[in-house]
């Protein structure tokens, strides 16, 4: 599957989990609010059927009160309200008195009885209750009969009504709720679809372009249409970038991987193939055959540095798994580093000295420091002027420790400092294969020292020497913050 049809398939999946997102989130609430209208509806007729009981509850305590009702029990004017309450709802009223003796009961099943139910008792401390039964489909209020003038219940209003009205109302609300329900899901529906395809269409013009031929590889792409698309164009269009410079490095180190190898290869067929004819014409001279003979042997030599330089750098490339991390006397270890060089150093009069502030003991792969701190100083010895020095030191603080390496040598252009650690990047080329450089050995060690979390920073001028600084963490943390590898020292 080529990267056209990934991102296809990628927008498509974009724009299905779109459209549900935007279902959910139209469809969802919708619904909640059609169902919280039946609900209301329900709620609030009840609330106000009850309202409108014990307000009629309110106006019939007078006449029981003025009647002397509660006591007596007797008095056409009252029954005759009560019973058109009881009509008016086609429910039950019951009137008690203050000795929770029913005195009236429209349907004259329990008069004369006594009533201790906790609604009763709670209405005669002046509390109003009203109980919804749902299943059932009634209501029942319990109102207090209110003494105005002792400001104290003198008996309660028990009244029982059938909610089928509101029952039947609410079924014929459901009924254009649901309808409506119907309407608005698929409102819903088309404005989803037509919306999440308006916001996507924008990342379609990526497939688009690609189906059209355009290589998005070498080529940026702009999606301007809104700022999350523009920010997401930048960021693609950055990593290509950085895609491409990678690639065109990579191309550069197979192509100077392989220059490098051929030189001393044709160096050594051009060497044989004159020791060959110098035989053919006559016999050659010792002396000729053994200056041939030695510079094949160097190009040998170096054809083997190269493979071993490369074999090195492929290592590094493994990254932190292959470190084998221990605790080492980084003075005892740069000490011995030095004294391995120092005869390759008086070859050329070059004098080397170590300078340490206090003894530092870090978290290292041993191998792969050596070889960074190597590469360095054998540069300081091989780019130096005849008895010239090249100081090594080295100091800590609580987090970090510091090798400093400077020479008196010739020093690095400024327009060539930022390329120094690429692989085969060499200052001066016919220089530095004269005195048998490969163009590897800063590579090398700016990959040890990044391994290691470390940062490494150059200063030189040209003709007046160059400092390179390493700056290493004491103690090695395999999940350590990268971006610490790109810091200035």
């Amino acid at each position: 599957m080529d990267m056209s049809d990934r991102l296809k398939r990628i927008f498509q999946s974009m724009h299905f989990r779109m459209l549900i997102i935007m279902l959910l989130v139209g469809l969802v609430p919708a619904n909640i609010m059609l169902r919280g209208i039946l609900t209301g509806y329900e709620s609030q007729s009840v609330s106000m059927r009850a309202s409108m009981i014990r307000n009629q509850c309110l106006r019939l305590s007078r006449d029981l009160l003025e009647t002397n009702y509660l006591e007596s029990g007797t008095s056409d004017v009252v029954d005759s309200e009560l019973q058109q309450i009881a009509d008016l709802y086609g429910g039950r009223v019951i009137v008690v008195n203050g000795a929770f003796r029913i005195i009236r009961d429209t349907y004259g099943l329990d008069e004369g009885k006594t009533v201790v139910a906790k609604e009763v008792i709670e209405c005669f401390k002046g509390i109003d209750s009203d109980y919804y039964n749902a299943a059932n489909d009634f209501i029942e209020v319990v109102s207090p009969v209110m003494d105005d003038v002792t400001r104290s219940a003198a008996g309660a209003f028990i009244v029982s009504i059938p909610t089928t009205d509101i029952i039947q109302s609410r079924n014929n609300l459901s009924r254009s709720v649901l309808l409506l329900q119907i309407l608005v899901t698929f409102l819903v529906i088309g404005v989803s679809i037509y919306a999440s395809r308006l916001l996507v269409k924008p990342f379609g013009k990526v497939t688009a372009m690609m189906n059209a031929g355009t290589d998005f590889l070498t080529e940026d792409i702009s999606i301007p249409d809104y700022t999350e698309t523009k920010l997401l164009s930048e960021a693609y269009n950055q990593m290509r970038h950085r895609l491409q410079a990678q690639e065109e490095s990579r191309q550069e180190f197979v192509s100077n991987v392989s220059h490098e190898l051929k030189t001393p290869m044709t160096s050594m067929k051009v060497l044989s193939d004159s020791l060959i004819q110098q035989a053919e014409v006559g016999e050659v001279p010792n002396e000729l055959y053994q200056e041939f003979m030695k510079d094949i042997g160097e190009e040998i030599d170096r054809e083997n540095k190269i493979i071993t330089d490369l074999l090195n750098l492929v290592k590094m490339d493994r990254r932190s798994n292959d470190l084998h991390i221990e605790d080492t006397n980084i003075n005892d270890l740069i000490a011995l580093i030095l004294k391995r060089l120092r005869p390759i150093a008086a070859g050329r009069g070059i004098e080397i000295a170590l300078e340490s502030y206090r003894p530092i003991i870090a978290q290292v792969d041993q191998t792969k420091f050596t070889l960074a701190v190597s590469n360095l100083v054998e540069n300081g010895i091989k780019y130096n002027k005849e008895n010239g020095w090249v100081h090594v030191s080295l100091n800590a603080d609580n987090t970090y420790f510091f090798v400093k390496v400077e020479d008196s040598g010739i020093g690095i252009p400024q327009e060539d400092l930022d390329r120094i650690f690429e692989r085969f990047y060499r200052v001066d080329k016919s220089h530095s294969r004269e005195i048998g450089g490969t163009g590897l050995g800063l590579a090398i060690t700016n990959s040890a020292v990044r391994m290691h979390h470390g940062a490494i920073r150059v200063y030189s001028r040209e003709g007046e020497g160059t400092t390179f600084t390493i700056r290493m963490p004491l103690r090695y943390t395999r999940d350590d913050d990268t971006e610490s590898v790109d810091e200035k020292i």
